[in-house]
């Protein structure tokens, strides 16, 4: 059956916590400062919104139900999506199904993270039950080991070089140093890149995302409610979610984007071609590649063939990570799922902190989430517009 339209739902109020590497506070002060934001640049009454969607690994042991109580919101709609990578988009879908429901006027969706000294080994510790049974027994731990594998047997089976992956570091670098909340501030090289220190072979250093604290937001409405509001919105054109895809793939090679993706372009009403600029969850170079492949902007396989022909930066051929990505902004945790969702916004509203895309019309933003040793369970990507 073919999901239905998304009509005249549309993202406003992109706010951003800004990022700092270690912090003492809590999740649920990132998050409440994010909601804050969204209140001020909305200029309404948090009485006003009457939905919200959580995102955050260490909101725990509260969640969104519980942070409703800490930020004194009473809701008609609530969704906490504990879904990573894929949580802003999981979180855009349903919240655009309650607006057009009636379930809720106005949503806020907000993601973050703390990070204090020891969270990322606490949170990797604790990542889920498989983890714990079937690969820390082994002396394996943490998203380094289990990108290293997905990273190597891609490289095997379809020719990428580390060149390859730094081309994308690089291009994202470029794009962050325009970026004034962006955590890394210095330009990088691809000699650089490569002799970088070893972290899991073949991933150095520059492949792995610096995890950090932070908070992203914005406000999912229709479009009359925006326009009372005096808001720059972008419309929602299409979203699709998949969940263990290809579970009987020996190993990650593709996600779920490639099962649903056909119907993405019919519900938009575009084609890849006609994509202006596009927004991937890049916590390791090699699922860049994965969302090129799987979203139809070249076949399987030829990856290393596209990063070789296309530029990535904002100026140049296939803009993509407009702000860095987390490879050169940081990681907030669950907030790393938003970073693309909030820039997407951005660019199409004309509210950019960094560069423009020239004559952006339209974005696309994927998400991926959940690693599970060989691969990421939650795939996801939608397709807006400007106004």
């Amino acid at each position: 059956m073919a999901r239905g339209g998304y009509g005249d739902v549309v993202l406003a109020a992109p706010v951003t916590v800004p990022y700092v590497r270690y912090s003492i506070r809590g999740a649920h002060w990132f998050l409440g400062r994010a909601l804050a934001q969204l209140l001020a640049v909305a200029k309404i009454p948090k009485q006003r919104v009457d939905g919200l969607a959580v995102a955050s690994f260490t909101l725990a042991p509260d969640t969104a139900v519980g942070l409703t109580q800490n930020l004194g919101l009473t809701l008609r709609w609530l969704d906490n999506v504990p879904m990573g990578g894929a949580s802003a988009v999981v979180s855009i879908r349903r919240a655009a199904r309650a607006v057009q429901n009636g379930d809720a006027e106005i949503v806020a969706c907000v993601a973050g993270d703390t990070n204090h000294t020891d969270s990322f080994r606490r949170n990797t510790s604790a990542f889920s039950q498989f983890a714990q049974d079937a690969v820390y027994p082994y002396g394996s731990g943490g998203p380094n080991t289990s990108f290293a594998l997905l990273t190597s047997y891609y490289m095997r089976t379809y020719g990428a070089k580390r060149e390859d992956f730094g081309k994308l570091c690089v291009a994202q670098r470029n794009n962050a140093l325009k970026n004034p909340l962006a955590l890394f501030k210095k330009p990088l090289t691809l000699d650089q890149y490569l002799n970088a220190r070893l972290v899991a072979e073949p991933l150095r250093l520059f492949d792995c995302v610096m995890p950090c604290a932070g908070a992203e937001g914005f406000l999912v409405m229709r479009e009359d409610t925006a326009r009372d509001l005096g808001l720059p919105f972008a419309r929602l054109l299409a979203a699709i979610e998949r969940h263990n895809a290809f579970p009987d793939d020996p190993i990650q090679y593709r996600g779920g984007w490639v099962m649903d993706r056909a119907e993405l372009y019919v519900q938009a009403g575009l084609m890849p071609a006609d994509i202006d600029f596009i927004e991937v969850y890049d916590d390791y170079p090699v699922i860049n590649v994965l969302q090129f492949e799987d979203l139809g902007f070249c076949s399987k396989g030829e990856g290393p063939d596209f990063i070789r022909a296309n530029t990535f930066e904002i100026d140049g051929t296939f803009p993509c990570n407009t702000s860095g990505g987390q490879l050169s902004v940081g990681q907030a945790g669950a907030a790393g799922g938003h970073l693309g969702a909030v820039e997407a916004i951005r660019q199409l509203t004309g509210q950019t902190l960094g560069a423009p895309v020239a004559g952006a019309k339209y974005g696309l933003v994927s998400g991926f989430g959940m690693i599970n040793y060989d691969r990421g369970i939650c795939s996801g990507a939608v397709v807006l517009a400007a106004d």
